[in-house]
């Protein structure tokens, strides 16, 4: 029997365009949030995010810099935090996605529902290193 530990590691972004919006998704599975997803085996974070970005968005993204880490304990994930900028592309939904859009910091702010992501959010906004950031559902 395997006891080595399990964790899930995701890479998320926030994405500001030059307006000073958000990029934000409705998925369905949580409303609406920012870009992210599970890294791969054998891939960086930043690549990581720059895929989930473009798959749920449709949006290019560039890597401004690294925000921090979240970690669930009592679910055992790892959240790494970028800040972003849009380069190219164009908004395309997909199965992650039902709707797609760029909002203002306070439209964000009251759209996201789920803790951690608002958390998030505001963590990178507000951040100027990186930081750890844990905590218990």
């Amino acid at each position: 029997m395997d006891t080595s530990p399990r964790h899930i590691l995701v890479a998320a972004a926030v994405v500001i365009n030059i307006n000073n919006e958000i990029l934000l998704i409705n998925s369905p599975k949580r409303g609406w949030e920012i870009p992210a997803g599970r890294v791969e085996e054998g891939e960086s974070l930043s690549a990581a995010i720059i895929r989930e970005t473009k798959e749920e968005t449709g949006i290019d993204i560039e890597i401004v810099r690294f925000c921090g880490v979240f970690q669930n304990v009592q679910d055992s994930v790892c959240s790494t935090l970028f800040l972003g900028r849009p380069v190219g592309g164009e908004f395309r939904t997909s199965n992650e996605s039902y709707e797609i859009g760029y909002f203002s910091i306070d439209e964000a702010l009251s759209k996201i529902t789920w803790r951690g992501f608002k958390e998030q959010l505001e963590y990178c906004l507000n951040q100027t290193e990186p930081f750890l950031y844990e905590y218990n559902n």
